[in-house]
């Protein structure tokens, strides 16, 4: 009887995901768990009074200035 080599970790998770015959794509429902977490997260955690989109609208809003400015100058 031939022994099978150690598995890593990973590799024993990949092997007992279901849905063999989606391939890759069996894997999708995860990313797509991550992607709106990840999004949850940026709109809802706050670092003292700024979150991620309060610091991105300031952003444009200084690039649109900037730009404007350069614009009539």
């Amino acid at each position: 009887m031939r022994k099978r080599p150690n598995l890593s970790i990973i590799q024993k998770v990949v092997d007992k995901w279901p849905g063999k015959r989606f391939g890759p794509y069996r894997f999708l429902p995860i990313f797509f768990v991550l992607g709106a977490a990840l999004e949850f997260s940026m709109i809802n955690w706050t670092v003292g009074k700024t979150n991620f989109y309060d610091t991105f609208k300031r952003r444009q809003a200084k690039n649109l200035i900037e730009e404007k400015l350069h614009t009539t100058h």
